[in-house]
């Protein structure tokens, strides 16, 4: 997570029915600002109607992190639950849409996948990593908000129940070794094997049925969505509270934050 206030970019270049994102703010390391989040939301929708496309690939500028979050300076302006149930629903609209891109998508990770950035990258098909990649979504020490129950449950069913409980109420971060075994990442490469080894996959994918990978992966993301409960309540005791709040000024301030539980 950052509080850069460069506003950032997600270029998008398409090339032999590969489609290929990248979140541009290296210096920031690749935080999601609001501006780019409407970028991927536009990129998205030119996509989703494209058939000539057969794969996307998504990573981060710089080499550092595929997506370290959301930008923390923007939480600066929330004054109640409410704009955290609002932004929760952006970012699940967000999510959503790369869930039901109709091609294979690919995340390629290096070094910091967190926060926003795990739920972008959770909502792809594949992953590729290096082993320097760390996942989690450590709010519980940084900003003492939450996650909307759609990217909980993205989580639980790629990561496993425990897994995810350990990431959200401990704050763990799990390297690529373990990400591999629990079947999160598809393969782990070094940096100087990791874009081979994302276009071998990417080969792999645009050679078979686009329709029986279309309908696959939607019917795989409503198994992991279905029925679930409704917890604005819950996302608005989080970005409502007194903690919400100091984590954000300790964050900016640059301070470890004193938790009240209020």
């Amino acid at each position: 997570m950052s509080t850069n206030t460069d506003s950032g970019t997600v270029r998008l270049q398409i090339e032999a029915g590969v489609a290929s994102i990248t979140f541009d703010r290296p210096q920031a390391r690749n935080a999601m600002t609001w501006d780019m989040y409407q970028q991927l939301a536009a990129i998205c929708t030119r996509l989703a109607d494209d058939r000539s496309v057969r794969a996307v690939v998504f990573r981060g500028a710089g080499g550092q992190a595929f997506v370290a979050g959301t930008d923390i300076e923007q939480f600066t302006a929330f004054t109640s639950g409410e704009d955290g149930v609002a932004y929760e629903r952006q970012i699940e609209a967000r999510v959503s849409q790369l869930c039901a891109l109709p091609m294979p998508t690919v995340a390629l990770v290096e070094g910091w996948c967190v926060g926003g950035g795990l739920a972008i990258a959770t909502a792809c098909d594949f992953r590729v990593a290096t082993p320097s990649a760390r996942f989690g979504v450590p709010i519980a020490k940084t900003l003492g908000n939450c996650l909307s129950i759609q990217n909980v449950a993205r989580l639980r069913a790629a990561f496993g129940h425990q897994r995810t409980r350990r990431m959200l109420m401990m704050a763990e971060l799990i390297g690529a070794d373990e990400a591999l075994a629990c079947g999160y990442l598809h393969a782990v490469a070094e940096t100087d094997a990791i874009n081979a080894t994302a276009q071998a996959l990417v080969q792999q994918l645009v050679a078979l049925a686009p329709v029986t990978q279309r309908v696959s992966k939607a019917a795989l993301d409503r198994l992991a969505t279905h029925d679930l409960a409704n917890a604005d309540d819950l996302i608005r005791a989080a970005y409502g509270s007194a903690d919400f709040h100091e984590g954000v000024a300790a964050f900016v301030a640059k301070r470890p934050p004193v938790w009240r539980g209020e």
